[in-house]
């Protein structure tokens, strides 16, 4: 939902206005849009008053730390004058009452969110029970000018017993408040115009009953709400507002007595005047009538719903409990995976982790729930992902996949998403750390010329090499942008070369195409043994041709075989990124020679590919995937902490190549904030210890850590991803920080559904 928050308390303040940017922050993280426009200060006690004949000005406020006074003013918006947007939260501050903060918030901004759905309104500091505090509320009176403008409207209020803001009991509130605004939304009342809700601000109150219920009306029974006074004295209204507030959690039931000296002979005497209600009159209102008001309800620390037509009238026929859920959620799982090593491994992560903390019930489809908001987590293959519900429900839906990730997983996408990263940000982490590529599209090998005209840089290399010595020239690696599993990858430092890689894959379909009997078709094919298996056309129609990296890092111990890191990196909402520290080793299957030393045009490549599937069978393929904590401490040209360097810039570029693709590759990587996703990102060492990114892969094979590291890598990695991205979603928790997930990059791109 797009909701727009107000407020009578003023910007975040612990000493007035301690709990909006709580509820701001759990709406957000709940997947909504949260638009904000609150009075620039204190307006308690303003009903749903307008100034007449004043001009309202705005500034700008950009909220700082939760629960910390670090919040700025500025007098012009983000990228005014000049001044850089980098994107974060900004809210409207206005200097008028909170019905004119609903009045600008809706007619006069945020047109590029969307339109608003529900008029948020508090929460108060301090409740807003029976109609004595009701009738004045300026938090009632912003949500009643929402609900004759024609929107839903919740007025929220917060009755708290102590001034000491606890963050945690502020927390659970605020969340406790979120669900309670989503279930209003989506069971809203025939001929109700707006919700009064009043939540006691004690610890537990989430699992405390939630009734619907009718606003007392009371009277003031004592005497004036004014207090005469010295006309030379004067007290600050803040002051005042903050007086007050002490009094009414404490209850104090005196009347309020003058204390003008009477020494004039004038029939008027002059006098100044504060206010001082007799807030005793409410408490002593709600003691003396039947249970079931909305007064009554904060007392006995249950939720109180009010429904109130615009009239301050009660809606009829609404009355009874609101049951949101019991102490311990039952979270729903579907866990469906073709390979029977990962649907083990996440069966296990969920029983170890969720076990303690919820009831975790298996469900084989959506359509098992017992309704459609009950939370419910999916791990499933792409294509099975039910993504209608996890969009429709962004509060209690969870994936294992974003929807749209083609920057990163697609060969071509990678690399353009990094060269424009590069030419933005000239000195990106990535200039350094990643190859630049070039794509291409070919049918028939005849058509090179043609395709290679805009790859000036490669054709430039290849007419280079021709003069160059064998030791010299600069070598290249071809790569189907769409296959996988090593298919149809070549290396090659000329024209010829590549010509010849083409005119092989065509001979091979015409042999293919006459034992079959079939017509023949020349279009790309590669049938080669060492792959097993083919590539469908379509596959060999996109390709792609990146710098080959030599010399690369070799270890002694292992042969001397050429290996990638294979790293595991977790994506979370709208968007954190992890580094699960805990990395593969992925070696050749023979021993490496630089490609000018190899004889016969480097058809060898089990010598310069690491992909696991060139490593079936055989005793050379012993020690092929290996922990990377446990290779060789000491390696000849490279410092002790060679293994320690290579982690952090692995960090580094995957936070910057996340960065790239989120912020650079908007139409292609679209995040969501109740979606997570696990990638495979694969690196290489040169010899001199530098990391460059190969690529990244979505449902990557982990099946390739085989059975002796399965327990340490993939089924660790499950279990920390239950603590880092779904136990937070459902509430229950987090061992965020305390793991082997390393967070790298922290956007919080504010993209909700």
């Amino acid at each position: 939902m797009h909701i727009l928050v107000t407020n009578d308390d003023g910007p975040p303040s612990n000493q007035s206005s301690p709990y909006v940017h709580s509820l701001v922050h759990s709406l957000q993280a709940a997947g909504h849009i949260v638009s904000v426009v609150l009075p620039h200060q204190q307006r308690s006690w303003i009903g749903k008053a307008h100034i007449v004949g004043a001009s309202v000005k705005p500034t700008y406020f950009r909220p700082g730390t939760l629960h910390q006074e670090d919040g700025t003013v500025h007098h012009l918006p983000r990228g005014s004058n000049g001044e850089p947007d980098d994107g974060g939260d900004e809210w409207i501050l206005i200097d008028s009452t909170p019905a004119s903060c609903v009045q600008v918030g809706l007619y006069h901004y945020f047109e590029d969110r969307g339109p608003i759905d529900m008029v948020v309104s508090g929460p108060n500091y301090g409740r807003n029970t029976t109609a004595l505090f009701a009738m004045s509320s300026g938090t009632i009176g912003a949500a009643m000018e929402g609900a004759v403008c024609g929107k839903r409207s919740i007025a929220l209020s917060y009755a708290f017993s102590s001034r000491n803001h606890d963050p945690i009991i502020i927390a659970e509130a605020s969340k406790h408040s979120v669900k309670l605004i989503e279930y209003l939304y989506a069971n809203w009342g025939d001929n109700v115009d707006l919700y009064s809700v009043n939540v006691p601000l004690e610890p537990g109150v989430s699992q405390n009953k939630v009734l619907y219920t009718k606003m007392l009306q009371n009277k003031w029974s004592t005497g004036s709400c004014f207090e005469a006074t010295d006309p030379g004295a004067s007290e600050d209204p803040e002051l005042q507002e903050q007086r007050l507030r002490i009094e009414s959690e404490m209850m104090a039931g005196k009347g309020a007595v003058s204390t003008q000296k009477d020494d004039s002979t004038a029939k008027l005497k002059h006098k100044h005047f504060k206010w001082a209600p007799n807030l005793g009159d409410v408490y002593r209102s709600v003691e003396e009538n039947a249970p079931g008001n909305d007064g009554w309800a904060v007392k006995e620390q249950m939720t109180s719903v009010t429904p109130l037509q615009a009239s301050f009238m009660h809606a009829p026929n609404i009355e009874g409990e609101i049951k949101l859920s019991d102490g311990q959620p039952t979270v729903y799982s579907i866990v469906d995976c073709d390979d029977p090593y990962v649907q083990a491994l996440v069966d296990q992560a969920l029983t170890r982790r969720l076990g303690g903390k919820a009831r975790s019930q298996r469900i084989s489809d959506i359509s098992e729930l017992p309704d459609s908001s009950a939370p419910v987590f999916q791990y499933r293959e792409y294509e099975r992902l039910n993504f209608e519900h996890i969009m429709c429900r962004p509060s209690t839906s969870l994936s294992n996949a974003y929807i749209i990730r083609k920057a990163l997983i697609r060969k071509h996408y990678l690399s353009n998403t990094v060269a424009n990263w590069i030419s933005k940000n000239p000195d990106s982490i990535l200039r350094h750390h990643f190859k630049p590529a070039f794509d291409f599209e070919l049918d028939y090998a005849e058509f090179l010329d043609d395709a290679l005209l805009e790859a000036y840089e490669l054709r430039e290399s290849m007419e280079k090499n021709e003069e160059r010595p064998e030791s010299q020239k600069e070598w290249w690696i071809l790569k189907p942008g769409m296959s996988d599993r090593g298919q149809g990858i070549r290396l090659f430092n000329s024209e010829d070369q590549l010509r010849e890689i083409f005119e092989e894959w065509e001979e091979d379909s015409d042999d293919d195409d006459e034992e079959s009997g079939s017509e023949t078709n020349e279009a790309l094919v590669d049938t080669t043994e060492a792959h097993d298996a083919g590539i469908v056309t379509s596959q060999l129609r996109h390709f792609m041709a990146q710098p080959y990296i030599d010399p690369p890092l070799l270890l002694p111990s292992s042969s001397n075989r050429k290996f990638h890191i294979r790293t595991y990196v977790l994506a979370t909402g709208s968007l954190k990124v992890y580094v699960f520290k805990e990395m593969l080793a992925l070696f050749a299957a023979k021993s490496y020679f630089p490609p000018h030393e190899e004889d016969d045009e480097v058809k060898d490549l089990a010598r310069h590919l690491t992909n696991t599937c060139f490593q079936e069978g055989g005793s050379s393929n012993e020690g092929s995937v290996r922990r990377f904590w446990d290779l060789d401490h000491h390696v000849p040209g490279l410092s002790a902490d060679w293994k320690e360097k290579i982690f952090e810039q692995i960090c580094a570029v995957t936070g910057e190549v996340f960065e790239a693709a989120a912020r650079g590759m908007m139409v292609h990587f679209q995040t969501l904030p109740n979606a997570f996703e696990l990638f495979g990102v694969d690196f290489l060492v040169d010899a001199s210890g530098d990391v460059w990114l190969l690529e990244l892969n979505a449902f990557p094979d982990f099946a390739q850590t085989g059975e002796d590291l399965k327990e340490m890598i993939v089924g660790k990695l499950f279990e920390e991803t239950i603590d880092v991205a779904v136990k937070p979603f459902f509430g229950l928790g987090s061992n965020d920080g305390k793991g082997d997930m390393k967070l790298v990059k922290d956007l919080d791109l504010g993209r909700k559904n």
